[in-house]
């Protein structure tokens, strides 16, 4: 069954935000246009439009890397002030140190925040046996294979326990193969214990993982449309595609995108 959302206070917020860069030779460029959306607590939202068109400026919004224009982004209720420790972001590249082992790099989060050196290692090692990793603790990242690289930054991210997870393209750079085994992992290692919000330019792996999925206009990006994704979980990635019910879905959405990409 899918997993019950909260309907209190949404856990992000975006409300009517627009975005405007000024490039060094002093034109405007609007990546946002009066966007709007909302994202429950234990919500997986997944974001889709054609390529430059501002879907991760939205994430960058979230985080309080950049600031609306106009319009206003509320994190937990509270308008976004700085970075949020609550907030966790796995990016396209792997954010590794090339110099210290996977159990340092998955153990650094919770040094950070003030956990002794042999609790965080503890904390770590669970992690890294949660992702099938707990022989590979005493390797570097320049040993390990590019899904594995991916499981120890899913590994970094979770032991923090993000209230939100912020995700910008992560398996687009690993195949095909690889990459339907990371969406699975993600969804049991996720299970509705936070808010997601995961940017891609894959329908299959938005309509896959998501509860709902937004549709953004060519640049300057806009909410087209959103899909109810009303596929009952626990989902297996590789079988899911083939629901008729997805393929209808998937279909749909990809209407939507085509004309946005033409006119971009």
């Amino acid at each position: 069954m899918n997993q019950p959302l909260s309907h209190g206070t949404p856990a992000i917020e975006l409300r009517n935000v627009s975005c405007r860069f000024i490039s060094p030779d002093g034109k405007a460029t609007i990546a946002l246009r009066d966007f709007s959306m909302a994202v429950a607590r234990g919500e997986f939202v997944a974001i889709v439009g054609p390529t430059g068109c501002g879907k991760s400026t939205t994430l960058s919004l979230i985080t309080g890397l950049l600031k609306p224009t106009t319009g206003e982004v509320r994190v937990m209720g509270a308008p976004v002030d700085g970075i949020d420790p609550r907030i966790g972001f796995v990016f396209q590249a792997d954010a590794v140190f090339p110099w210290r082992s996977v159990l340092d790099n998955v153990a650094a989060g919770p040094l950070y925040r003030g956990r002794s050196k042999s609790a965080a290692h503890d904390e770590a090692n669970e992690w890294l046996r949660r992702v099938g990793l707990d022989k590979f603790g005493k390797h570097y990242p320049h040993q390990l294979s590019g899904g594995m690289r991916k499981r120890v930054a899913l590994a970094q991210t979770f032991i923090n326990k993000p209230e939100i997870l912020l995700m910008d393209e992560p398996f687009s750079a690993l195949d095909m193969q690889t990459r339907t085994l990371m969406q699975d992992e993600l969804l049991q290692l996720w299970s509705g214990t936070g808010s997601v919000v995961f940017v891609t330019h894959d329908i299959e792996e938005a309509i896959a993982l998501a509860d709902r999925v937004f549709v953004l206009t060519a640049r300057p990006a806009t909410l087209k449309k959103v899909y109810e994704v009303d596929l009952p979980r626990p989902r297996v990635t590789s079988e899911v595609r083939y629901d008729a019910h997805f393929i209808d879905i998937a279909r749909d959405i990809w209407h939507d995108l085509r004309e946005e990409v033409q006119i971009g």
